[in-house]
Parts: C-alpha cells; structure tokens; sequence
C-alpha cells in the first residue's frame, strides 16, 4: 500500500474514506498535529501514517479484493508491517472509520484510542441508512456560478457551507484522490461492501473514541452513529452543525477542539496503565 508518514512517537493511523486518498486525512491532522506541537513542545509526539486504500491515490487494486473483508486484510497488512505489536491510535473518515472499528475491534488491547469523523453507522448499506435531506447552510450562488461545471457537481453535492475556503481545501485535499480511484476495481469491492464480522460484535471498546458527525451529513448521516454509543462507553459523540459530510472542511476549528480533548484522554489512559 502506498502511504506517506511524517513525525516520530506512538503510531497513528488514518484511514481515508471511500474513493479520496490520503491527502483527506493529511489535510486537517497535520495541521492539528502542527497546532498541538507548538502549544505543547514537551507534549508526546506521534508518528502520523497515511496510506492509500486498494483502488484509491497510488494504491493498486488486484483481482483479490472483491469486498470489504479484503480491504480491511488489507489494512491489516500495514499495521502489522508498519507498527508491529506496538500500541496506536487509529483515526478513520466516513468509509475509513468503518475499517478502523473493525481493527480497533481486532486489536482492542493494541488501540490505545479510536477517532472516527463522520463515519459509516450501524447499517453500512446507503440505501439502509437514515439521513437527513441534503440542506446547504451557507449558500453562496455567486461564487457557485464561476465553477466549472464539473467542480459545481463534485463540491456542491456535498457542499452544506459553499464559500472559496472550503472549495479550495475540497480540490487540495478530496479532488485529486477522487481523479485517481480506479472505478471499475471499486465497484467490484462494492458488491460486499459490508464486513463479515460486524465491527461491534466483539466486547465493548473500552479505550477513549471520538465520534463526530454532521447534522447535515446526507452521506452518512449521524442517526445511525448514535446507535453505536453503547459499544464505546469512554465516546464523546458529537452532531455538528452547519456541517456536511465533509464536515473537516466546514467545522475546522471545532474538529480541533474535539481531536485536542480526545487526545488529551488518550494520554491520560495509556499513562495510567503504563504505572
């Protein structure tokens, strides 16, 4: 799997959602993490590690993968090559948070902490899940209308905040892995898109997670998250308005506050055990 990885400390891995690449996850944690460093230069460091799903950003997908269970192999594959027996943290968006309940699933004594931005819910099929209608907040039909018509299609369906900030950020960070996806490969993965193992269908999580969802999310929507409370009882969950399913883009800096605090309990859990 192709990744990229910068800083050094306990691992973290993020896991981008259906069809984008890693630049989603890149583009709001590295500057959180840049944030949190210079707020606290003695703070604990982390070796941030983003990689490309099968079929997504520089990733190949082979004749093997013909469902979720062998994406999540997959990502296996790289915690076990990359980390080891080590303890990590694991961050997921949308289609990634999905896989990073299974591995936090898996690796319950390994995950130190779970983060999870506007992940799939309890039913993993779109056509099953409940979601609000598609609402957009912050209109903004004059700058709309200098869009190629093309970009207007991609943004806007998701767009719940339409302004040249969060334009800018979706062709940076979500444009360019959507170009890279290779379509036919995915369709095939979509077949099975739901894992064999439900990803709660172990004991409960008991480390520190994070949810957060957008109240106008109409791609994963934020009922069904709910739903999924009782398998985390150390998760702070949040609906967030004025945000979409790219709620990274739209609630900027309170993701930040949310991840900051998350982390914070993350911290303070691995220290006790540690003693």
């Amino acid at each position: 799997m192709h990744y990229v990885a910068h800083g050094r400390g306990t691992p973290v891995l993020a896991i981008h959602g259906w069809t984008p690449d890693h630049r989603l996850m890149t583009g709001f944690l590295e500057p959180f993490f840049a944030r949190r460093a210079a707020a606290r230069p003695e703070a604990r460091t982390y070796r941030r590690l983003y990689p490309d799903l099968p079929g997504m950003g520089q990733t190949e997908i082979t004749e093997k993968y013909r469902g979720s269970d062998d994406m999540l192999e997959a990502v296996q594959g790289f915690v076990d090559h990359m980390i080891g027996d080590a303890p990590f943290i694991v961050v997921g968006e949308s289609y990634g948070g999905y896989l990073a309940r299974a591995v936090a699933c898996a690796r319950p004594e390994q995950v130190l902490g779970l983060g999870l931005v506007c992940p799939i819910g309890k039913e993993a099929r779109h056509s099953k899940r409940t979601l609000p209608p598609h609402t957009v907040i912050a209109p903004d039909p004059d700058f709309m209308a200098t869009l190629p018509p093309a970009d207007a299609a991609s943004y806007g369906d998701l767009a719940v905040v339409q302004s040249p900030e969060t334009y800018r950020r979706f062709r940076e960070e979500i444009a360019p892995g959507l170009a890279l996806a290779d379509d036919e490969g995915l369709v095939r993965v979509a077949r099975r898109y739901e894992l064999s193992t439900a990803p709660e269908s172990g004991a409960p999580f008991e480390r520190p997670a994070l949810i957060v969802t957008g109240r106008q999310d109409d791609n994963t929507g934020y009922a069904d998250v709910y739903a999924l409370l009782e398998h985390y009882p150390r998760a702070t969950f949040a609906v967030l308005d004025r945000a979409g399913h790219n709620l990274q883009l739209e609630q900027p800096v309170l993701l930040d506050a949310f991840l900051d605090e998350w982390l914070d309990r993350v911290e303070e859990h691995a220290e006790r055990a540690d003693r």
